[in-house]
């Protein structure tokens, strides 16, 4: 009985930390200034793929005033991906005449 209750325990723990995927969504900092990040559920999930959902949302908020987007700084999770620290991105970016 008590195996089958901390295999469940584990189990549920497991499941409640490997689907915590984040997306902040554009945030905007200041004037003309936005912010978002994605963040994976796992460690499986590629980089490449996280930087082109959050520069395609970037562009999504600059192409509403039919702006460039201007990539002011990216911030990126190191490896190893494990324990929490799963691939992470985050793009600081301004919209600018073209």
């Amino acid at each position: 009985m008590q195996n089958k209750i901390t295999t469940s325990f584990l189990l549920f723990t497991l499941a409640t930390i490997s689907g915590c995927a984040a997306n902040s969504g554009v945030v905007q900092m200041g004037s003309n200034t936005f912010m978002v990040s994605r963040q994976a559920a796992t460690g499986f999930t590629g980089m490449g793929i996280l930087k082109a959902e959050a520069m395609k949302e970037a562009f999504d908020q600059c192409q509403k005033t039919r702006k460039a987007v201007e990539v002011i700084e990216t911030i990126d999770a190191k490896p190893p991906y494990i324990l929490g620290n799963f691939p992470k991105t985050e793009i600081r970016f301004k919209c600018v005449a073209e």
